[in-house]
């Protein structure tokens, strides 16, 4: 039972989704008594940032075609150098779209969001989030193999470190469907999919003017910026920190919602957090019924005031 996973990189750098793929792909493994095969497409990072997660072969695939990416050519791509009946991938953006693909071009299964290592092999089970992450169900894979994807800071990234091996595999994959205009990437910012702690406002902050409180304290928190979708839309803030239904899906472990009412198409992007504090003036916001912790009151001055506290604890 040969165990694959996809070693998502970006511009060639491998970020955490890659290994906390990996280290679901080598729980997989030892539960099947197999080893497992990292597939990168292009990277730049060395592949023993790979077997120190646990795979114990690494292919690197090397396709000038493959500069830009597209879900086909790059599931075309993965489809002829992976042949194991069970494939992993991370749950990002590029990655998901990729899956469906690559599961359709194989006849296998399909199965998102998964959140822990499989129930059992045979057939393939194993429990995922669903409803928008308002529910979870256990999901069974039949047929011939199966490839799943997993949820983001669900597993967790774990040390498992093996003596790998490298294969470069030179291929020649038609892109012809996908036409690069621009490219903008972020720089000196947290990924918001990836934080494990995520500090956000609404509309409760007045006006971008604002925004700066918030900032210092996911600086003192090492935390990533987030809004609602109300607040990207009139511009406060850039349309790539909206997190909700139509926004970025995000699972850290701690989301601080700040002036945020918490509207359904809200939640649906962060109900996966592991711990939600939500601060807000008003008592009867919706987003209180979903809180572990709430705090009723300014958040101007509430605010401020946690960044000085926990600035006095870190010493």
């Amino acid at each position: 039972m040969a165990v694959f996973v996809y070693a998502e990189n970006i511009n060639g750098v491998y970020k955490k989704a890659a290994f906390e793929a990996v280290s679901y792909a080598k729980a997989v493994a030892d539960k099947a008594g197999d080893t497992v095969t990292a597939i990168s497409v292009n990277p730049t990072d060395s592949s023993d940032l790979l077997y120190k997660y646990g795979a114990s072969n690494v292919i690197n695939i090397k396709d000038e075609g493959l500069k830009n990416f597209s879900a086909k050519a790059f599931a075309q791509a993965v489809n002829e150098v992976a042949d194991g009946n069970i494939i992993v991938f991370p749950h990002t953006t590029d990655a998901s779209s990729v899956a469906p693909m690559l599961a359709i071009m194989k006849n296998y299964s399909l199965i998102t969001n998964a959140l822990e290592a499989p129930e059992s092999l045979s057939p393939f089970q194993v429990k995922r989030r669903a409803f928008s992450g308002k529910g979870f169900m256990h999901a069974k894979a039949e047929g011939n193999g199966v490839i799943v994807t997993v949820s983001q800071n669900a597993f967790g990234v774990k040390e498992n470190a093996v003596s790998g091996s490298e294969e470069v595999k030179n291929l020649s994959v038609a892109n012809e469907d996908t036409k690069v205009i621009s490219h903008e990437q972020s720089s000196g910012k947290l990924d918001l999919k990836e934080a494990e702690v995520v500090v956000s406002a609404g509309r409760g902050m007045k006006g971008p003017e604002n925004w700066g409180m918030i900032e210092e304290l996911a600086n003192v928190l090492g935390a990533a910026t987030a809004c609602s979708k109300p607040v990207s839309d009139i511009g406060w803030r850039p349309h790539t920190e909206h997190v909700g239904q139509t926004g970025k899906a995000i699972s850290p472990n701690l989301y601080i919602a700040v002036g945020i009412s918490g509207a359904i198409q809200h939640l649906a992007g962060v109900n996966s957090s592991k711990t939600i504090v939500v601060i807000n003036s008003d008592a009867e916001a919706p987003f209180f019924k979903s809180a572990d912790y709430g705090v009723v009151g300014d958040a101007f001055q509430i605010i401020p005031a946690l960044t000085e506290k926990i600035k006095a604890i870190k010493g």
